[in-house]
């Protein structure tokens, strides 16, 4: 069976300091499924669990076109870090199939707003197990395939957590030749961490070279998600910014 580990984040409004899965803006266009979309991601993305407030946001997050580049496959062990609000959690226990597993992996403090919403979410699904514990402290699974990191790499640091130790705890965890996904908000070019705790963004540039410098290499940069219009000062929840940011893609790779 394939593993993967899938970092998520999803956007709630209270208490949460940050999450990925904005709201839709207004008159948001329909979305369109690719037409190579395989039957295992279609069907994720066509499920009747998912919510219309999650739908609305496809057209911005392109789901369909992250989980296909993802190469998940039915049967895949999932590790879901930040799965608070189940956007990416609900399609990934139905592509990966009865035969598949998600583990959820929040930390602590998201008790307070998800806690509850998460543990009813394991409950109804006999292939998820969700889990609240610290990143510094946590062991991942062995021999994974993937790791997605979804709007949420920002908030590690301003949450306490050492980003070198996890990226080396998540390349050991990998398979050779697994992969780790990372999407994020794009700040200002060269400003690092200085806005990841206050505005929500990064400058992606410094995610790049903390995972490389945990032994990946670099797979993919796509402008699949790019929004040239985006002002990369503004806060990503701000009115007429919240759920069409423009961000970062990478895919980066444990070498064979």
């Amino acid at each position: 069976m394939r593993v993967a580990v899938v970092v998520s984040c999803l956007l709630l409004i209270v208490g949460a300091s940050h999450s990925g899965a904005q709201d839709a803006p207004a008159a948001t266009p329909p979305y369109t499924l690719p037409a190579n979309t395989p039957a295992h991601i279609r069907r994720a993305i066509e499920s009747p669990e998912r919510s219309a407030e999650q739908t609305a946001r496809d057209f911005h997050r392109k789901p369909a076109e992250i989980l296909t580049l993802s190469g998940i496959e039915e049967g895949d062990r999932i590790i879901e870090i930040a799965a608070f609000g189940q956007y990416f959690t609900t399609m990934l226990v139905a592509a990966v199939g009865p035969a598949g597993h998600v583990d959820m992996y929040d930390l602590p403090y998201t008790e307070r707003f998800a806690g509850p919403a998460s543990r009813e979410f394991d409950e109804k699904h006999a292939n998820a197990v969700y889990h609240q514990e610290s990143y510094n402290e946590v062991s991942f699974p062995q021999n994974v395939d993937s790791v997605f990191n979804v709007l949420y790499y920002h908030d590690l640091q301003p949450q306490s957590v050492d980003t070198a130790a996890m990226n080396r705890k998540l390349f050991a965890a990998l398979k050779p030749g697994g992969i780790y996904l990372v999407i994020d908000h794009k700040a200002e070019d060269g400003s690092a961490w200085r806005d990841a705790g206050t505005i929500h963004r990064m400058g992606v540039d410094t995610i790049k070279q903390e995972i490389l410098a945990a032994g990946f290499e670099l797979a993919l940069e796509s402008d699949l998600l790019a929004n040239p219009n985006d002002d990369r000062t503004k806060m990503v929840f701000a009115p007429g910014t919240r759920g069409t940011t423009d961000q970062a893609f990478f895919i980066f790779r444990k070498p064979n």
